[in-house]
């Protein structure tokens, strides 16, 4: 048994030799020959300068060939039916995005919409893919919302392009998981050189660049904005926690735990009040000076106030480019606050991070040397596809101290000399996320992707400025990126009315936000290629939306008081009895519920209640609760009064 093991071993050593020594020798194939690429060149000279190169023919032991290639009656899809249906669904992804401005911005749908049109049980059998495509058009798109359209100005953009498309493509044709360097070595390395490309681009300081020699700083991609501030967020309550530890070693965990406090502004992204729900630890939500920013001196007073309360500080979360206005954090003044007082200061620049590749941006960045870490998001402004948000931290220890967990199944062999990126974030599975990344910024170049910014930057100010020229509208936050908040002169029911009766058209889609506790309506430039005539034309609709508005407040405040004032008079000129409007009014609604209950019960809405206590008090203030001196004429029944139920019922 011991003798015909080790043969055993010995034959399959030898064997893995041959195989190493075969496909590394197919990994350096020979270059054509001249005569060999003209030839390919001239095959197709529409496509001579764009050839894709086809995958080296590995001379390897060959692999059983796919049983569904042969069977009619096979499931999924075979490789000659991916290659006609992957150019079909390539074709009809274009053909989508060049004719998206033909649907409605928004679906016309309600919750539950999809339900009755889906079989309740998923097939016993295959259905083709023709059946899969007609159903995805007929049901699916009508209910999705259409996140490139040229009229999308809600949130922020969903990056997108046909670079990043590809990319993602071959990402999902490799299958990899890359938790470690051994999982997938080159995904590993192309995303250290990615972050170290990035930060460069957008002027990050040398200490948080992975390939700046002897440093301690790195940077890895996670998938949100909001995991780049939770593992920030616990990097931090890690350090603090150690160093309480050693101070009071005989206090318990829990109580030490409950003295720690972060702080954030109350233009910070929700994500880092989840973050500390999570991490169990208390914030504290600071106010912001009139341009909606974080300043340092309403820092220092929390900090002493904590202090003096028992609790200890020890993350500050700041923001450069805030959801609900693209306010930006004054890091001057929070920096040398968050150094003195020895707290984690973590910068979310998720949206306008990238425009920090234009140098005339980077000014809003200052102070960035007293951070700690720091995230944006090119999966927003830089044409990204989601998922793709990049992080960087000053000292990658402090982060990964924090997370890792270390199982013998996932070591490898080259631990000492690798970067494994499962210690840098929550879940181990990761995508070829910088894949993308490195697609978009060879293909558009930076110069093409500073002109993509400064010309969203450009509308903005376009809008800012249509908006600005109608003395129906005001500008409420200061436009320095492509984000414009306005509101119309009025209250915020008006401006509810006016965003909703925007949506609800399916012309154009935006969203609301809060400031000074005011509500406002926010305009963002989303799509790849906006243009003067796309702003224009979205001006065209918010002053034709709000011009309807205005016409309809005030024709509904007069056709209330009119319609109600007449109905009144009328029901009461009609009387042949001694009875108070307010008894027959009483008599009505009696009558009205009894018929309504013949009908489904349901609850009354906002609007309806409101409606009711309108009208009742309407009815009070034009008549005086004295009986009225009505005479009954002699010869008339009481019972067919007109003020009767049984009258007012029929």
């Amino acid at each position: 048994m011991v003798y015909g093991l080790g043969e055993a071993l010995k034959n399959l050593n030898s064997y893995c030799q041959e195989r190493t020594t075969r496909i590394r020798n197919s990994l350096s194939p020979s270059r054509p020959s001249m005569s060999e690429a003209t030839a390919t060149g001239s095959s197709s000279s529409s496509r001579a300068s764009t050839t894709i190169p086809s995958t080296p023919n590995m001379d390897v032991t060959p692999t059983v060939e796919d049983p569904r290639q042969n069977d009619n009656n096979a499931s999924g899809m075979t490789r000659d039916e991916f290659r006609q249906y992957g150019k079909e669904t390539v074709d009809y992804i274009v053909d989508y995005l060049e004719n998206i401005q033909k649907r409605r911005v928004v679906p016309a749908i309600e919750p539950g919409y999809l339900k009755d049109l889906i079989p309740s049980e998923a097939p016993n059998t295959p259905e083709s893919f023709e059946s899969v495509m007609e159903d995805f058009e007929k049901l699916i798109m009508p209910g999705i919302t259409h996140w490139q359209h040229p009229r999308f100005h809600a949130y922020f953009p969903a990056g997108n392009s046909f670079p990043s498309i590809i990319a993602d493509m071959l990402s999902d044709a490799i299958g990899c998981v890359g938790f470690s360097w051994a999982a997938c070595p080159a995904m590993t390395e192309l995303e250290l050189i990615m972050l170290d490309w990035f930060g460069k681009m957008i002027g990050l300081p040398a200490e948080f660049l992975p390939l700046t020699e002897n440093g301690k700083g790195g940077g890895v991609i996670q998938s949100s904005a909001s995991e780049c501030n939770f593992v920030t967020l616990l990097a931090a309550r890690f350090e603090v926690m150690k160093e309480l530890r050693q101070r009071f070693p005989f206090v318990e965990e829990g109580l030490l735990l409950s003295k720690l406090i972060a702080y954030c502004s109350k233009e910070a992204h929700s994500s880092v009040e989840k973050a500390c729900m999570i991490g169990m630890v208390k914030l504290r939500i600071l106010e912001t000076d009139s341009k909606f920013r974080l300043r340092g001196d309403t820092l220092r007073n929390a900090i002493q106030e904590d202090r003096n309360l028992g609790l200890i500080p020890f993350f500050v979360s700041t923001t450069l480019g805030t959801t609900s206005c693209c306010s930006f954090d004054v890091l001057s003044e929070i920096g040398p606050i968050c150094k003195e007082n020895e707290l984690w200061l973590h910068v979310d620049a998720a949206y306008s991070g990238s425009a920090f590749i234009c140098p005339e941006f980077r000014p809003l960045m200052n102070g960035i040397e007293y951070a700690m870490s720091f995230n944006t998001n090119p999966n927003k402004w830089l044409l990204i596809n989601f998922d793709c948000s990049t992080m960087w931290v000053r000292d990658r220890f402090k982060l990964t101290q924090a997370l890792v967990v270390d199982p013998l199944y996932l070591q490898h062999s080259w631990m000492d000399k690798s970067i494994d990126y499962r210690h840098w974030g929550i879940p181990l599975s990761r995508r070829f996320r910088s894949l993308k990344l490195w697609f978009v910024i060879r293909m558009y170049g930076i110069d093409g992707l500073q002109k993509y910014i400064r010309e969203h930057v450009r509308l903005a100010k376009k809008m800012e400025t249509l908006l600005r020229a109608d003395a129906k509208f005001e500008i409420v936050n200061e436009v320095i990126m492509g984000l414009v908040c306005f509101r119309m002169k009025g209250d915020d029911e008006l401006n509810q009315t006016l965003l909703t009766r925007l949506n609800a058209s399916g012309r154009i889609h935006m969203v609301p936000a809060s400031l000074g506790d005011r509500f406002v309506i926010r305009f963002c430039v989303c799509a790849e290629n906006a243009t003067d005539k796309d702003i224009e034309v979205a001006y065209e609709i918010i002053a034709q939306a709000t011009q309807h508005v205005l016409h309809d407040s005030v024709k509904a405040v007069i056709a209330e008081e009119d319609e109600e004032a007449v109905a009144l008079e009328e029901m009461v000129a009609d009387l042949n009895i001694t009875e108070t409007p307010e008894k027959c009014l009483t008599r009505q609604n009696s009558a009205n519920a009894a018929e309504s209950g013949q009908k489904l019960e349901r609850q009354l809405s906002k609007e309806e209640i409101l409606a009711q206590k309108q009208h009742e008090s309407l009815a009070k203030k034009r008549y005086t609760p004295q009986p009225l001196d009505l005479a009954l004429a002699p010869d008339s029944d009481p019972e067919l009064s007109p003020c009767s139920p049984q009258i007012l019922v029929s």
